[in-house]
């Protein structure tokens, strides 16, 4: 059998982040290299409505993944404005990749997107670490 970039997910480790708990680096991770799988549930957009909650990644408006799964350990990953890494949903799965070489000991994150952003983030204020910084200093300005 071939082997696929998405074989061999780095070492990672859940811990206290900025914004409840977080995924970080348990190694230096390259530009461009595969980090881990988002995995669950495949669930339909009524099942997905029906169920709501945590850690449900829409694929498309058909296919919704629930992360809920406690080895999921993706589902700890955090928004970020400026992220470390993207997804792609190749056939139905959810991969997390590197944009930008990732210190170990960093924590990863990817932007959840416009929609997730609008309705869940913005009314509370994003607490991603550019966001953090860019009120700290307008802050300081003042």
């Amino acid at each position: 059998m071939k082997k696929s970039k998405y074989d061999s997910p780095k070492k990672v480790r859940v811990k206290k982040s900025h914004s409840g708990l977080g995924l970080y680096a348990d190694e230096d991770i390259k530009k461009g290299e595969f980090v881990i799988e988002y995995i669950g549930k495949a669930l339909t957009a009524d099942e997905a409505n029906k169920k709501g909650g945590k850690y449900l990644f829409e694929i498309n408006k058909n296919l919704t993944i629930d992360g809920a799964d406690r080895k999921n350990v993706a589902r700890y990953i955090n928004h970020a404005c400026k992220p470390n890494c993207e997804i792609d949903t190749p056939k139905r799965r959810i991969f997390v990749s590197a944009v930008k070489t990732i210190k170990k000991g960093e924590e990863l994150n990817y932007d959840y997107g416009e929609e997730y952003f609008d309705e869940f983030i913005k009314p509370f204020g994003c607490r991603c670490q550019s966001c953090v910084l860019k009120k700290e200093k307008n802050k300081a300005k003042k």
